[in-house]
């Protein structure tokens, strides 16, 4: 998943110095939510891991 975040973050790099507004901020978007949604897996792999 933190892989696809960082995906889509040069994706809208590279589409905001293109001048493409949606597009970059479509990506960025894209990319804050897979950024969350793999920070939150990995506190809880961290944690179901730590306790067992």
């Amino acid at each position: 998943m933190f892989r696809w975040a960082v995906i889509f973050a040069v994706i809208a790099l590279i589409a905001s110095l293109l001048g493409f507004g949606g597009v970059a901020g479509l990506s960025q978007q894209f990319a804050i939510i897979f950024l969350v949604v793999s920070l939150i897996l990995a506190v809880i792999g961290f944690f179901s891991r730590s306790h067992s």
